[in-house]
């Protein structure tokens, strides 16, 4: 909790987020009343970025711009730095039925201008003029309201200095987001997860949690060591404890633990530990089988108190621990889809229960048994929007589709159900070269940009990270998943034919 946190604060932010009940037609409908959506994807996680790479991930949810088809929606959209105007009148054009310039009326840029590393909620509330500009921006605070990415006390002030509610979780109900307490609420559900132990804080802790752990499972063979705020995967080690069995001794784990196998961004393992100290964490035996895979469901608890399951993912992983988050194919394989939208939904139960309201998502890692079925385990809750959050919006914003919980599937309105496959991190030696216009330049040329009549074709996101990373995110959706994927690999040859080419 924040340590300036105050009841009476509260008792003013419940009421402001009241006016969420009767606002919520308009956010979740195509209509014509009027509002404003303030969108501030500001990021507060330990994993240091670039400030590239943070702009590229601000402009992640440009995707927003889609809610422009509301012929009275106005969009105020801050990011630390300003956008390229190229990339602006990309996603304008991918609009169905709305006139260009209408829309680019309705829509609004705000940029403190700060390139260094820290949470642009903070950038923002640091600079008072800024905050007016915003403000001012805002016709009509009881017909407005602010999209945050991960809801931390900065995004909740920002809310009450601009005098409007936030769609997400209250900072008071962050900790469901950890690792620790995402373990008590699918143990508190019923969702199966796998064994381990939680709370912990120290070397020591999680030595002891070791032991203890290989006492009841003696047969495990590896472990998964986590941060309880890692996201995407960083924050994630993995402990080889194969041969150690019951006769597992404290020291003995100690010492392994003193060369866990760490992501380069956390600093070393003595910079893991101490981030490990920091915010606690968790171990819990890996799932594993002759066949595995990674799903999600994405979920949202409406400001009326509704669970909502909004769609499902097969995760695609990668990394040096083989966990970190590169991409997903939607929806999940049928054999499981919607066995774990069942087991997401009672969390999501848990969590309404709670109070808390927003979108947020619960990753599963699946094994096949012998006789064709599939044995699911929860392991994480995101409290947060997400990598599988601006593909699946921007399939349904683009389409006017939706998704089918009882089949787990997509439905567009032409009778035609849709499939996708997407990644912010397409890599292709030498893109670095290519600005935002070659590349758009050679989606239209070469056939790859999303044909809207067709409702097939790819669309780009994190255009930003090309000149200096070398990489941009792509969403390409087709009929099947083969089609899907044929015409992701189909990106991924020609951008390296004309790179290569040129």
């Amino acid at each position: 909790m924040d340590p300036s946190f105050d009841v009476r604060d509260q008792a003013a932010y419940d009421a402001l987020q009241a006016k969420l009940v009767p606002l919520w037609s308009s956010i979740d409908h195509l209509n014509t009343d009027e509002q404003t959506i303030v969108v501030v994807p500001s990021a507060d996680i330990d994993v240091e970025v670039t400030a590239s790479e943070l702009q590229a991930y601000e402009e992640r949810y440009l995707f927003l711009l889609f809610l422009l088809r509301q012929p009275r929606a106005r969009m105020v959209y801050v990011t630390g730095q300003p956008i390229d105007p190229a990339i602006v009148d990309y996603y304008l054009d991918l609009l169905p039925g709305v006139i260009h310039s209408n829309a680019r009326k309705r829509l609004s840029f705000v940029s403190p201008g700060e390139a260094r590393f820290r949470p642009l909620s903070r950038k923002i509330l640091d600079r008072p003029r800024t905050l007016a500009r915003i403000k001012a921006l805002i016709p009509d605070p009881d017909r407005a309201h602010l999209v945050p990415f991960m809801t931390t006390w900065d995004d909740r002030e920002l809310a009450m200095r601009l005098g409007i509610p936030m769609y997400g979780a209250d900072p008071l109900h962050r900790e469901f987001g950890t690792k620790t307490e995402g373990r008590r609420l699918f143990a508190d559900a019923g969702v199966r997860h796998p064994d381990g132990a939680e709370g912990l804080h120290t070397r020591s802790d999680l030595a002891t949690a070791v032991v203890d752990l290989l006492q009841r499972r003696p047969d495990v063979r590896r472990l998964v060591v986590k941060l309880n705020e890692g996201v995407s995967g960083f924050g994630n080690a993995t402990l080889d404890v194969e041969g150690v069995g019951s006769i597992a001794t404290i020291e003995e784990i100690g010492n392994r633990l003193d060369d866990l196998p760490v992501d380069d961004h956390v600093g070393g393992v003595e910079g893991y530990f101490a981030a490990f100290e920091r915010e606690g964490g968790i171990v819990e035996e890996m799932v594993e089988g002759a066949e595995i895979a990674s799903p999600s469901v994405q979920l949202r608890i409406t400001p009326l108190g509704d669970v909502e399951v909004l769609s499902t993912h097969d995760q695609i992983l990668g990394g040096a621990s083989g966990q970190v988050f590169l991409g997903s194919r939607f929806p999940a394989d049928p054999g499981y889809a919607v066995q774990i939208s069942r087991s997401a939904r009672k969390v999501g139960e848990r969590l309404a229960e709670r109070g808390v309201i927003g979108r947020f998502a619960i990753d599963y890692v699946v094994a096949r048994q012998d006789d064709g079925s599939w044995i699911d385990h929860a392991i994480e809750l995101n409290l947060r929007k997400g990598g599988t959050t601006h593909p699946f919006l921007t399939l349904q914003f683009l389409t006017d589709g939706a998704y089918d919980e009882d089949r787990a599937l997509f439905l567009a309105p032409n009778g035609i159900d849709k499939y996708y496959v997407s990644s912010d991190h397409m890599r292709v030696d030498g893109l670095h070269t290519l600005t935002t216009e070659d590349l758009l330049e050679i989606a239209q040329l070469r056939g790859l940009h999303f044909d809207g009549a067709r409702q097939v074709g790819s669309v780009f996101h994190m255009l930003s990270a090309m000149p200096t990373h070398g990489s941009v995110g792509v969403t390409s959706v087709g009929d099947s998943h083969e089609d899907a994927q044929r015409r992701y690999d189909e990106v991924l040859a020609v951008l390296t034919e004309e790179v290569a080419r040129t």
